[in-house]
């Protein structure tokens, strides 16, 4: 198997336009492309496994990474509340920057709210990491993260460590 890396991440949202807006116009991300017309039919909704699914993407471009938007036109109902943090399924995306705290001022001038002030970590295995969540316009958790320094060589000893003592696969 020669998976290379992540090729994008996808975010399901309510209204795309909208959230265009605030993806390339508040966060700043570039189009990699331009919107795409409504897809459907049987093989789309077999691909995504949801029955009768129509939607349309966009794919947005921060450096080299890509986010995929897509707007389902059949969403379930009640469907107006992401999951929390921590429920089964929930994500967020953290987004490399390299000033946070400038970067939230400016995202707050913009009218961005962000659920805490910026979070410092200094020791463990996430030292040297900023970081501060916000919800983008649907509820999705968004992350921002500085490193501000790495160790990662501590790193090895760590991993090496949880290796040797995880529990055997067959006692999961």
């Amino acid at each position: 198997m020669a998976i290379r890396g992540v090729h994008h991440t996808g975010i399901i949202v309510k209204n795309l336009d909208r959230s265009i807006y605030f993806y390339h116009d508040l966060l700043g991300f570039e189009f990699d492309r331009e919107p795409s017309p409504w897809f459907v039919g049987d093989e789309l909704a077999r691909g995504v496994g949801v029955p009768g699914a129509s939607l349309r993407q966009v794919c947005l471009r921060a450096g080299t990474d890509i986010l995929e938007l897509i707007e389902y036109g059949n969403p379930p109902e009640p469907n107006d509340t992401p999951p929390t943090q921590n429920q089964l399924g929930a994500m967020h995306v953290g987004f490399r920057v390299d000033d946070i705290a400038a970067t939230k001022a400016e995202l707050e001038a913009k009218g961005v709210t962000f659920l805490s002030d910026v979070n410092v970590v200094n020791d463990g295995v996430l030292a040297g990491w900023r970081w501060v969540y916000l919800h983008d316009p649907d509820g999705i958790t968004l992350e921002l993260v500085e490193e501000a320094y790495s160790e990662r060589d501590k790193r090895p000893a760590g991993i090496a460590a949880y290796l040797a003592s995880r529990p055997l696969r067959s006692a999961l």
